[in-house]
């Protein structure tokens, strides 16, 4: 049976979550903005979901848009807040490193004639605020910054990036698909303005994401129709698959805390495990400012194989992978997000990314460190220390 650690591309879906969306795939047919009793009740299981998901994040159930996913959730975000704010010039501030949901939208956006801004960041995978503040102009509307990194897991200080931007009059956005539901949120305290999540990355269904709007923020759609959810997303609600969602952010409120107390266990086990057998591993990302199940993998001087080592592991019954799924077509080239962070082309090919969930388990971790060293030591005999100090 194969041992998935890839929960950053994707999350098994929990029981409880499938048991919830059953009804509605099923018996509870009916369009939700029907008017009749069928309608009436797909209805309040839409605005259940949506009240849960609020509660996840600290929202109020109006703030909560429902999308097809949290790369919708992304553009509607950024093209929504800059069609909203009229006739430019106008300015955008993102990272260099942000998922392509969010780098895409901002080319699009370029090709449009705004301006963007793409913020650095340091060796561990942190955007430093007060490089936020240079980058700020008269004329930046938005303000987009990630809540956690997919391939690094590195974790960002979201709250003092929020109030730089609007200290500079931007809104503030973020893409914490990776982070809602392991990361704790309180949208009404924090300086965030607009908040993407996704379903399938906290243990619900592929197909549904969501994207937190502050009150009084206005947003022009970017999907037109009949103007469901408030007007901002035109299409009728997948019913199903919102229901699991909300299940999904009802489970990760109640469970956060002991997942995450668990996971970090789990990770930093491997972690340990892995360095004391592989002198030349080391961790890609800020140590202890990291998702709890994500781990970033290199191997001094044998980053080129960094494929040959997913294959091999994929080959032994562990699924793993060397980045963003998203980016998978791409493998070969070196990875944007390490070419960010200071590595050279070379290096930045070698990433292994492991990313535990909910349902690992330490026998698990324990058969991945048991196997991960015998196929880095295939790959090709070096005498190379272990660090970033070799880079």
């Amino acid at each position: 049976m194969t041992i998935y650690f890839d929960n950053s591309a994707t999350t098994p879906v929990d029981p409880r979550v499938v048991a919830a969306m059953a009804p509605w795939q099923t018996d509870n047919f009916a369009n939700p903005s029907s008017l009749h009793g069928p309608g009436r009740r797909a209805r309040e299981a839409v605005e259940t979901a949506r009240a849960q998901v609020a509660a996840l994040i600290g929202a109020r159930p109006r703030e909560i848009v429902f999308t097809g996913s949290g790369t919708e959730a992304d553009n509607l975000a950024l093209a929504g807040a800059i069609d909203a704010a009229g006739p430019g010039p106008h300015h955008l501030a993102t990272s260099a490193f942000e998922h392509p949901a969010v780098l895409e939208t901002v080319r699009a956006l370029q090709a449009r004639g705004v301006a963007t801004s793409f913020i650095p960041v340091d060796g561990d995978g942190l955007v430093d605020p007060e490089e936020v503040r240079r980058a700020l102009t008269p004329r930046t509307r938005v303000v987009s910054v990630m809540a956690a990194n997919n391939v690094v897991g590195a974790v960002q200080p979201v709250d003092a990036i929020g109030r730089v931007a609007h200290e500079g009059g931007a809104l503030f956005h973020t893409d914490a698909v990776q982070a809602v539901g392991k990361v704790p949120f309180d949208v009404a305290a924090q300086p965030i303005d607009l908040l993407s999540l996704s379903a399938h990355k906290l243990h619900g269904p592929k197909g549904v994401g969501a994207l937190y709007v502050r009150t009084g923020v206005k947003l022009l759609p970017i999907v037109h129709g009949g103007g469901q959810e408030r007007g901002l997303r035109s299409a009728t609600e997948n019913v199903a698959g919102i229901v699991g969602l909300g299940r999904a952010a009802e489970l990760a409120a109640a469970e956060m805390a002991a997942d995450t107390a668990r996971l970090v266990g789990l990770r930093d086990r491997l972690i340990e495990s892995v360095f004391a057998a592989c002198p030349q591993a080391y961790l890609i990302g800020h140590a202890r400012r990291r998702l709890p199940g994500h781990v970033c993998l290199g191997f001094a001087g044998q980053e080129g194989e960094a494929i040959r080592l997913l294959l091999a592991l994929d080959e032994a019954g562990v699924a793993a992978s060397t980045g963003s799924a998203c980016s998978a077509s791409h493998g070969a080239a070196p990875s944007y997000v390490l070419q960010a962070m200071g590595f050279d082309p070379f290096q930045a090919r070698g990433a292994l990314r492991l990313t535990l969930g909910r349902f690992n388990t330490e026998a698990e971790v324990e058969r991945v460190a048991e196997i991960l060293p015998g196929l880095v030591g295939a790959l090709r005999p070096i005498a190379c220390a272990r660090g970033r100090s070799q880079r």
